[in-house]
C-alpha cells in the first residue's frame, strides 16, 4: 500500500496571501508567516506552540473512550495545545513516546487519562451523542464537534461525565451512507473550513485477546504464480460446539506480499449445502466477518498480503457434527480457525483531534457508485489544492479509484488516518534547513550497473511518524546508501518530524520527496488548468525543505502505469527544483528524458536480500555490459528494514555501484541525450 487550502470557518475568517486562517487558531502574525520558511502563505492550518503539555496512555482505552479524548483534545488544541496522548499501535517501539520525549516540554502524566474530560471540561459546550447503530453518525458528530466547540460521545458517556447534550444524532440517520453523507453536506457545508476535507472511517477492528487458533491449511512453498490454484477441502469440525466457526486466512510467507487469493467458497454441514458465494457479491455478505485487510483482485478473488488477513463467520445447524470449507484458493496461504469471535468493532478515534480543531468535514466514502459520485461533489464544492486528509475505503481499489478522484477533483492527498496527535505536532517549532543534500559527483561514468534503492510509503505522514521512525532507530541505518521517502507537507503537519529525519540523516541517507509532491497523485488525472498549481505548490514545500528528487506516479491506462507526458515532466523542470523522477513503472527498464529532466521508472522485487538479488540478476541479464545501465529500485517499507539494507548491500558486488539518488540522477543527466 502507498498509501492520503483555505483555512475558512464561515464569515469570521481572515484571508492571508489568497489563503484563510480560523481565528483564534493562531495568531494573524503567525497565519501569515511560515513558522518554518517565512513562506507568505500555508497550505495546512497554522496552530499555536505548545508550552506544557498534559499526557496520557490510551492504548488500553476502549475505541469510544479513545474517541471522547481525541475529540477533546481537538477543542483544547484548537487554541494552544495542551494535551497529548500515548497509543498503541502494535509496533515493538511506541512512536508517540519517543516524539513526546523528543519535545524536550514540560509534561504532567495523568495515569487515567479520562480524569482529562473533568479537568478540561469547562472549555467545551458539551457533547455530541452519535448512533452506535449507525456507524457513519460518528463522522457527522466529528464534524458537528468542531462546529459546536463539543467532544463526541455516546449517550452513557455523556451521563457519567455531567456532559450537556448538545445535538442527538440518535434516530436521524439510518444505513444510507449516501443519504447520511448528503445530509452532513447539505448542511454543514456552509459553517464548515474549506482549507482541507477529511475521510476518516467511522469504525475499526480490535482483535480479541486470548483467541485460541487451530491450523488447518498451508503452502510451505513460495509460491506467486498460481500453479498451486485448485479446491482445497478445510475440515474445520474440530471448532464445532459453539454458534458460529471462524476461518481465517493469512499469508504463510509475509515478507513477499504473495498471500492467499480465493474466488469461491462452499459450505457442507453433515454433508448438506449451507453456504455457496463468490467474493465481492451480495451472497458473500452474510458470511465476510471481517474483511477490512483485504482486496478484491481482477478475477473477483479476495486477496491478502503480508500482515493482513480475512476471516469468514460460518454458523451450521444444530447437531452438525462435520464442517467441511472447500475453496478455491491459490498463492501462499495460512487458513486457520477458532470457535469464538476474534474481532470486535468499535468507534475509530484517530486524527479525530485535527478535524476537530479545524472544523474540518468528515466523511467515509467508498469511491465507487452513489458514494463515489458524491465524494466527487465534495471535490467540486472545495477550493483547488485543498488536500482530502484521512484514507479511502475498499484498501488498495479504495486507494487507487480514490486518488484518481481526488486528482481529478484538484485535491492532492494525505494519508493521515492514524496520525495522532496532530494538533500537537502542526504547533512545534524545529529548524528544517532548506539547502539539498550535496551530490557525491561521480566524474566519468563506467560501464556498471548504477543503483539507488528507495524506501516507498513517504507520501504517508502516518508512516513518517510511526514506522518510519522505527526502522530509521535501527542500528544498521547508515551502512548502505538509502533514500527515503517523505512528505514535504511535514513542514506544516509535523515540523518536528521532517527536522528528525534531517538533523539525524547519516551521510548515506537521503530524504526524498514522497508521491508525487506536495501530496499523494497521480498528475496525468489533473485538469490542465489546475496541475500547474500542484506543481507550483509541490516546489514550493521542496524548496523549503531541501528535497530535490521526486518518486512520483503517473496514472493509469489500462491497469499498467504510463510514462509522465512531456508536458507534466516539464512542468516539473519549471517549477520544483528536481534533478530527476523515480516513477512507478510496469514495463522493462526505464531511463529516459522527459520535460528536461531523467526520469527511471521504480523497479522492485519480493522477498528478502537473496531473492531481491537473485531478481535484479534476472532483471539485467541482457544487458551487453557496453554502457552504463540505471535502475531505481524500490524498497518495502512494511517489511523491509536497514538490517535487511545491510544484507543485501554485500551481495551487490561487480557489476553494481550503489549510490545515493542526487548522484544517481546527477550522473543519468550528464549520459542521457
Amino acid at each position: 500500500m502507498v498509501s492520503r487550502r483555505a483555512f475558512l470557518a464561515g464569515s469570521g475568517a481572515v484571508t492571508v496571501g489568497g489563503l484563510g486562517f480560523v481565528p483564534g487558531l493562531a495568531t494573524s502574525a503567525q497565519a501569515a508567516v511560515s513558522s518554518t520558511s517565512g513562506s507568505p502563505a500555508r497550505l495546512l492550518p497554522v496552530f499555536n506552540r505548545p508550552k506544557h503539555l498534559d499526557y496520557g496512555d490510551v492504548s488500553k482505552l476502549s475505541g469510544g473512550d479513545q474517541t471522547l479524548l481525541t475529540t477533546l483534545q481537538g477543542i483544547v488544541n484548537r487554541t494552544e495545545p495542551e494535551l497529548y496522548f500515548i497509543y498503541d499501535t502494535g509496533t515493538q517501539s511506541v512512536p508517540d513516546a519517543k516524539w513526546l520525549t523528543d519535545l524536550h516540554l514540560p509534561t504532567k502524566l495523568y495515569k487515567n487519562p479520562l480524569d482529562l474530560v473533568a479537568k478540561y471540561r469547562n472549555r467545551v459546550r458539551g457533547a455530541i451523542v452519535y448512533d452506535p447503530a449507525v456507524p457513519d453518525s460518528l463522522n457527522v458528530a466529528t464534524t458537528l464537534a468542531g462546529l459546536e466547540n463539543a467532544v463526541v460521545a455516546d449517550a452513557d458517556q455523556a451521563k457519567a461525565y455531567g456532559l450537556k447534550i448538545v445535538k442527538d444524532l440518535r434516530g436521524m440517520f439510518d444505513d444510507d451512507r449516501v443519504k447520511t453523507y448528503r445530509w452532513q453536506l447539505d448542511n454543514l457545508f456552509p459553517r464548515v473550513t474549506k482549507q482541507l476535507l477529511a475521510g476518516l472511517p467511522p469504525t475499526r477492528v480490535v482483535n480479541v485477546e486470548d483467541v485460541q487458533w487451530l491450523e488447518i491449511a498451508r503452502e510451505t512453498q513460495q509460491i506467486r504464480d498460481s500453479s498451486n490454484r485448485g479446491n482445497y477441502d478445510l475440515d474445520v469440525s474440530a471448532k464445532l460446539g459453539k454458534e458460529k466457526v471462524f476461518v481465517r486466512f493469512q499469508d504463510s510467507f509475509t515478507n513477499d506480499g504473495w498471500g492467499p487469493s480465493v474466488s469461491e467458497v462452499w459450505v457442507k454441514a453433515n454433508g448438506t449445502e449451507i453456504a455457496h458465494f463468490k467474493p465481492n457479491t451480495p451472497d458473500e455478505v452474510p458470511y465476510l466477518f471481517d474483511g477490512a485487510n483485504s482486496s478484491i483482485g481482477g478475477e473477483a478473488n479476495r486477496f491478502s498480503d503480508g500482515g493482513g488477513y480475512f476471516i469468514y463467520g460460518f454458523e451450521p445447524p444444530a447437531g452438525t457434527t462435520s464442517l467441511v470449507v472447500t475453496v478455491t484458493m491459490w498463492n501462499q496461504y495460512l487458513v486457520t480457525a477458532t470457535d469464538t469471535a476474534p474481532t470486535r468493532i468499535e468507534p475509530f478515534p484517530y486524527f479525530r483531534d485535527y478535524v476537530v480543531a479545524t472544523k474540518a468535514l468528515v466523511s467515509w466514502l467508498p469511491p465507487g457508485g452513489e458514494t463515489g459520485d458524491l465524494l466527487i461533489e465534495h471535490y467540486a464544492k472545495w477550493p483547488t489544492l485543498a488536500p482530502y486528509m484521512g484514507w479511502f475505503a475498499n484498501d488498495v481499489s479504495g486507494e487507487w479509484d480514490g486518488v484518481d478522484l481526488a486528482s481529478k477533483g484538484g485535491s492532492p492527498v494525505v494519508a493521515a488516518d492514524f496520525y495522532m496527535n496532530g494538533t500537537v505536532h502542526a504547533g512545534t517549532a524545529a529548524p528544517i534547513s532548506p539547502t539539498p543534500r550535496p551530490v557525491r559527483r561521480i566524474s566519468k561514468p563506467k560501464n556498471k550497473v548504477y543503483l539507488t534503492l528507495t524506501f516507498g510509503e513517504g507520501d504517508n505522514i502516518q508512516y513518517c511518524q510511526r514506522r518510519l521512525r522505527d526502522i530509521w532507530d535501527d542500528p544498521k541505518r547508515g551502512e548502505v546508501p538509502t533514500n527515503w521517502t517523505i512528505s514535504p507537507l511535514l513542514a506544516e503537519a509535523g515540523p518536528n518530524i521532517y527536522s528528525h529525519y534531517q538533523r539525524t540523516a547519516t551521510a548515506n541517507d537521503l530524504l526524498v520527496c514522497g508521491p508525487s509532491g506536495g501530496g499523494y497523485t497521480y498528475p496525468v488525472s489533473w485538469q490542465a488548468n489546475e496541475i500547474t498549481q500542484y506543481l507550483k505548490m509541490s516546489g514550493d514545500f521542496m524548496r523549503r525543505t531541501g528535497l530535490d528528487v521526486v518518486y512520483a506516479y503517473s496514472g493509469r491506462q489500462d491497469d499498467k502505469w504510463v510514462l509522465l507526458p512531456e508536458a507534466i515532466a516539464k512542468g516539473y523542470a519549471d517549477y520544483t527544483p528536481l534533478k530527476g523522477i523515480m516513477q512507478t513503472w510496469d514495463g522493462d527498464t526505464l531511463a529516459v528524458r522527459q520535460g528536461g529532466l531523467p526520469v527511471t521508472g521504480n523497479w522492485g522485487a519480493p522477498g528478502n536480500a537473496a531473492e531481491y538479488k537473485t531478481a535484479l540478476d534476472q532483471k539485467i541479464a541482457n544487458w551487453d555490459g557496453a554502457s552504463p545501465l540505471f535502475i531505481s529500485g524500490g524498497i518495502g517499507a512494511w517489511n523491509w528494514t536497514p538490517s535487511d539494507m545491510a544484507e543485501l548491500a554485500p551481495l551487490l558486488t561487480d557489476p553494481y555501484e550503489l549510490v545515493l539518488a542526487n548522484t544517481f540522477y546527477d550522473l543519468l543527466n550528464r549520459v542521457l541525450p
